[in-house]
């Protein structure tokens, strides 16, 4: 798919792409160059993790849809993938 950016330099992520990316009007998106590439993902939100008994709940400061299975499980994917990244030696 291709998109132009406008005078304002504004891009319109195409409907099928922020369907696919879970993006929804206010989502805090982050952008990345590599190598002449442009990245963009979405801004993990911010969580505190307090105890219920016997289970730690996150908890968000931020207004939001709720998160799915899916989002929590992507998170935890990517947090557990750049916890062992910076265990490796160099």
């Amino acid at each position: 798919m291709d998109a132009t950016i406008d005078r304002a330099g504004r891009l319109v992520v195409p409907k099928p792409v922020r369907e696919a990316a879970q993006l929804h009007p206010g989502t805090r998106v982050r952008f990345r160059v590599l190598d002449s590439c442009v990245e963009i993902e979405p801004v993990p939100a911010e969580v505190t993790f307090r105890r219920s008994g016997t289970s730690l709940i996150a908890v968000t400061e931020t207004e939001g849809e709720a998160l799915t299975t899916a989002d929590v499980e992507r998170t935890l994917a990517q947090t557990r993938s750049e916890s062992a990244a910076s265990r490796l030696p160099e």
